[in-house]
């Protein structure tokens, strides 16, 4: 429908019921208006996968690898088809909106949710997010570029006040949102932070550069509840606040347009941006809501979801180990807790509940299933909170199937509603008329003897007990409004008890609710801790004994998750110790780094090869076998320049001074910041190796450009190896002489080729104008300033093969 008609429907429509558009109806849903032909539309999060309205373990969905794996591919195609898989995962689950991609930037090494960000780079965030969103919106599913803008950390997020000049917000962090208007997206989510002393859910940046000077012609939603005013964001460019139906706008946004405080008019510009996308999302006069029979992954999407996995590996070490030759295997040892429990996907509001999730361990054992021994050694605890009870460990005490009972009570301890589920971890329960308190039960068949640790999560009054012992009895009070704390990761507070290994307890956990703070409730458990002398011992002794060794090392849970910045970058627990010990025992020691950011890796020069996997999604285990036994080289990239330890980082800052974040780095993060500070990191922006080695035989680079055109670096490069691989060849700029600050160094642009053995090609990389032009803030626009640039081509920001001059005119 075109805005005529567009414009039609609203004039059918009374204030009143125009206003009930533009909040929520309820959680995930905008509200529907039958008399126009509006139905409601579907929200839900991502970008690891497509939740649905409701936090189900029953209701299961494909896990894609984290939003920092995507950024790693640099393959614009693959995360294209990623983002086309999303979508069909959106029409199953009949979702319209996926609140996907995060377009924030590691800005600092501490981040919390650099999983859900793509990288360090305005650049390479831009074109990773950009191909995401063709892909979600290529099948008629919205996507929604967050967190506009300046939300790069998580320290008191929900008021921070973040401080950037002019020039800093347009080159580096707006940058990428300017990318997915270009790219077209349909949605931009404004954050809850400030801005130069502004919530973003009333800046002026929303009309200026967002709506005007790009043209954005979508709709600008809030975070949810990231609205607290009512006539300030109603005078905004802000066009849809969520969830509902409760909100700051309502009756009140129709009181103050009666008071003449915010215009009518810009009422309607909000509710005809809400009906553009409707009629995107086939919600707008149409009889068919897009909705497909729920069904399991196809064979082909996981084979999609296996090669991400291995398209995004970074190879950061490599002292020809890899790739393992299987036909030389006979015995070998896996090592680490993360090698049977891998982290997956980070903690927050992406998160999803998927089935079949492959761990590394299964996928070594699959590969060398009838060929080679594989010896599985845990090795010390790292140290993570105990895990929510599931089918794995428990029943349920009514039914006897495997998982736990959930009951709903009202004041009294009558049953309101009670069903058995899966898992522990129940974030939105069902609640009856007169809901008082939310109980989870189990029978728990200890395998092993010794000394248990339970927890219970939640706000309020909780209680819990085995059988009919109190462990816990008190009050936990929130000391956070953030919305992922509350209503995802709520805080767990643990106790101990000693357990008879196979004599079944009965463990009962109850939370009474508590107005305002959610229905999450967990109940989780965690078997004694071995002895780490004696498991670090165990694991040598592995080690030791095999032809190779494979150690997967990783964060906790709760170590890198929404709402949470990091205290620092160590692995934790006894990792760091057992890596060196096992790389002591057997030089030939592969170490896997299941993080979703960058952590210190004191030992990395003692291991044989070193494999980053990220979070790398439900095929984990399947895709990291196809990249150890070589039947897929790793393709990955650094997105995101990695430290030796936390003290060489020259940005860390994450949280603000009496409410306020200043930027004072300006341009400089990333690997401009360590080239300014003259350090040498552990590995640099772009960096990964492959399989095979590469020869940069010639560059061609025109002499001259005139300034506003985009011009072509021709790069000539051979596979000097025995085998085929896959290039990415990087461009970087520098202006020695400037009149303006600059960066050191910038990256420009990448392409890629692959190539057989002994074969050459030739790898094309266009550099855009906006690579070239600088936002001067005295004459409010762009500029490009005339006069000779230096280019950089290379594989990693400080990996340079070749440097020459474009004169720009």
């Amino acid at each position: 429908m075109d805005d005529e008609g567009i414009d039609r429907l609203i004039g059918m429509l009374s204030l009143e019921r125009k206003v009930r558009l533009l909040t929520g109806a309820t959680t995930w849903r905008t509200a529907g208006e039958p008399g126009i032909g509006l139905r409601e539309m579907v929200t839900s999060d991502g970008p690891a996968g497509v939740r649905g309205e409701a936090w189900d373990e029953r209701r299961t969905s494909l896990l894609l690898p984290s939003a920092s794996a995507l950024g790693a591919m640099w393959d614009e195609e693959l995360v294209e088809r990623l983002g086309r898989l999303l979508a069909t995962e959106a029409a199953r689950k009949g979702v319209d909106v996926v609140l996907a991609p995060t377009l924030n930037l590691h800005r600092s090494p501490l981040g919390g949710r650099h999983f859900e960000c793509f990288s360090e780079d305005p650049e390479l965030t831009g074109r990773t997010g950009a191909a995401l969103i063709r892909g979600i919106q290529a099948l008629g599913v919205a996507a929604t570029a967050k967190h506009y803008v300046g939300n790069d950390s998580e320290t008191d997020r929900l008021t921070v006040d973040v401080r950037a000049s002019e020039r800093t917000l347009r080159e580096v962090y707006l940058a990428p949102f300017e990318a997915a208007v270009e790219a077209g997206v349909w949605l931009v989510m404004a954050g809850y932070n400030a801005v130069s002393g502004t919530t973003m859910t009333a800046s002026p940046l929303l009309a200026e550069p967002l709506k005007g000077e790009w043209g954005f012609d979508g709709v600008a939603v809030s975070d949810w509840a990231a609205v607290r005013s009512t006539e300030e964001t109603g005078r905004a460019a802000l066009d849809l606040a969520m969830p509902g139906p409760d909100s700051r706008w309502g009756p009140s946004l129709v009181r103050v347009v009666k008071d003449g405080l915010v215009p009518e008019e810009a009422v309607d510009e909000k509710v005809r941006r809400l009906l553009r996308l409707a009629g995107r999302v086939g919600a707008l006069g149409s009889r068919d809501p897009r909705r497909v029979p729920a069904s399991g992954a196809s064979r082909d999407d996981r084979a999609l979801l296996r090669r991400a996995v291995s398209a995004g590996c970074v190879l950061l070490r490599n002292d020809a180990v890899l790739p393992l030759d299987r036909a030389g295997l006979s015995t070998v040892a896996v090592v680490g807790v993360h090698a049977a429990s891998p982290r997956v996907q980070g903690g927050g509001s992406a998160g999803v509940f998927c089935s079949g999730a492959v761990s590394p361990l299964a996928g070594i054992r699959a590969r060398l299933r009838g060929r080679a021994r594989v010896v599985y050694e845990p090795g010390p605890a790292p140290g993570a909170p105990p895990a929510p009870l599931g089918p794995d460990r428990c029943t349920d005490p009514v039914s006897g199937a495997p998982g736990v009972r959930l009951r709903v009570l009202d004041a009294a301890g009558r049953e309101l509603y009670a069903e058995h589920r899966l898992s522990g971890r129940q974030l939105e329960p069902d609640l009856p008329a007169g809901a008082h308190t939310v109980e989870i039960s189990a029978v728990l068949r200890p395998r092993r003897a010794g000394e248990w640790t339970f927890g219970v999560g939640g706000f309020g009054r909780m209680t819990l007990t085995v059988d009919d012992r109190t462990l816990l009895d008190g009050e936990f009070p929130a000391d956070t409004d953030d919305p992922a704390v509350v209503h995802v990761t709520p805080p767990v507070h643990t106790a101990r008890t000693v357990l008879t290994a196979a004599r079944p307890v009965r463990v009962v956990a109850r939370r009474e609710l508590v107005p305002g703070r959610g229905r999450a409730t967990v109940v989780a458990a965690a078997p004694p801790e071995p002895d780490p002398v004696t498991a670090l011992k165990d694991a040598v002794r592995a080690a030791r004994d095999a032809d190779i060794a494979i150690v997967v090392v990783g964060t906790t849970e709760h170590g890198e998750t929404e709402g949470h910045d990091r205290a620092g970058l160590s692995l934790g627990g006894h990792q760091d110790e057992l890596v060196r010990a096992v790389a002591a025992a057997n030089p030939r020691t592969v170490v896997v780094v299941n993080s979703g950011g960058p952590v210190e890796l004191p030992w990395h020069r003692e291991a044989g090869a070193v494999l980053l996997t990220w979070f790398p999604g439900q095929e984990a285990g399947a895709g990291l076998a196809d990249v150890l036994f070589g039947l897929a080289e790793p393709g990955g990239r650094l997105p995101t320049t990695w430290a030796a330890s936390l003290a060489d980082a020259p940005v860390t800052a994450t949280r603000p001074v009496d409410g306020r974040l200043d930027y004072t780095e300006g341009l400089h993060i990333g690997h401009r910041a360590w080239l300014r500070a003259g350090r040498e990191p552990a590995y640099w922006f772009g960096h990964g190796l492959g399989y095979t080695t590469w020869e940069y035989e010639a560059v061609e680079v025109p002499g001259r450009v005139t300034a506003g055109e985009p011009f072509t670096v021709r790069v000539t490069v051979r596979n000097t190896g025995s085998r085929a691989g896959r290039e990415v060849v990087q461009v970087y700029l520098s202006r020695p002489d400037s009149a303006v600050e600059r960066p050191e160094r910038w990256f420009a642009g990448y392409a890629t080729v692959r190539v057989e053995a002994g074969r050459t090609a030739s790898a094309e990389v266009v550099v855009g104008p906006r690579a070239l032009r600088h936002w001067s803030e005295a004459d409010r626009g762009w500029a490009t300033e005339p006069g000779p640039y230096r280019i950089t081509v290379g594989r990693s920001a400080g990996d340079t093969r070749w440097e020459g001059t474009v004169s720009i005119t």
